[in-house]
């Protein structure tokens, strides 16, 4: 049994945290990742039946009973993960009938989870129901969207549109749209069941004036979702003072959705 900064799924998420620090988009503390872990794969690395400690869940995560996660710590700076891990992360085990939770590793000297775990706990709830491949949920402040939160109407079809009228391939990369929430109060649970509530049908759910919740089935899909949100978003920021002459048109955009065999929200286009 070797250290758990061994685990190829520990590695990936150290680098993905440098990464995303490294875009501007985890500034201070914000921003916050969840993987779900093989038990075997974890079991590898140290006891998964050791408990260093235990804390309450103030929401019901039944559905994931017994599910190891690992998870960014409250308050940590993304840019300080590859500094020292196991200050910043750890690897919890969902307690019986999901009212709990177990630290098996991390946390070092105290703390907890993140702040936002709820969004992320249903959040992975909502996605294991539509795809039981999932296994990430990550947050993270990306620039250009977060201010296109501020200029654009907030809704899901009119905000998606936009998107994807910005780049080719948008309606290839998330092709059923992307999920807007107004403003909220972030950390509590009902902006966690907010955004699972969209993770029905998105697995990108944009919080105005704050960020992006993003779903995938890996750590790179998951990132990549946000990168080409962003990336629209970049482009819809540059251009919006100024004359566009030319857009992705919806009968374009349904050509290109079907040449990809993509299953496109066909009630954002006209």
């Amino acid at each position: 049994m070797g250290g758990i900064l061994k685990a190829p799924f520990m590695k990936e998420l150290v680098r993905t945290c440098t990464t995303m620090f490294r875009l501007g988009w985890n500034e201070r503390n914000g921003g916050n990742i969840s993987i779900i872990v093989d038990e075997g794969e974890a079991a590898k690395y140290l006891d998964t039946r050791a408990s260093l400690r235990e804390f309450d869940l103030s929401f019901d995560a039944a559905e994931l009973e017994g599910r190891i996660l690992a998870v960014t710590r409250t308050g940590s700076y993304f840019r300080n993960v590859k500094v020292d891990p196991e200050y910043n992360l750890g690897l919890v085990r969902i307690g019986k009938g999901g009212k709990s939770a177990a630290l098996l590793w991390g946390f070092a000297g105290g703390g907890g989870p993140t702040s936002e775990l709820s969004s992320h706990l249903l959040s992975h709830i909502t996605r294991l129901r539509q795809d039981t491949r999932h296994r990430v949920v990550t947050h993270c402040h990306a620039t250009n969207t977060l201010a296109m939160t501020l200029v654009h109407d907030l809704d899901d079809r009119s905000f998606t549109r936009t998107l994807w009228k910005m780049m080719t391939e948008c309606i290839i990369v998330f092709p059923e749209g992307v999920g807007v929430l107004p403003w909220m109060i972030c950390g509590n649970d009902e902006i966690g069941r907010a955004t699972a509530e969209k993770m029905k049908d998105y697995r990108v759910c944009v919080w105005a004036q704050h960020g992006v919740f993003a779903a995938g089935n890996s750590l790179d899909e998951a990132l990549g979702l946000i990168e080409a949100v962003e990336k629209a978003a970049q482009v819809y920021i540059m251009v919006m003072n100024g004359t566009v002459r030319n857009v992705i048109k919806d009968g374009e955009l349904k050509v290109l959705a079907e040449s990809f065999a993509v299953n496109y929200r066909k009630d954002f286009l006209d």
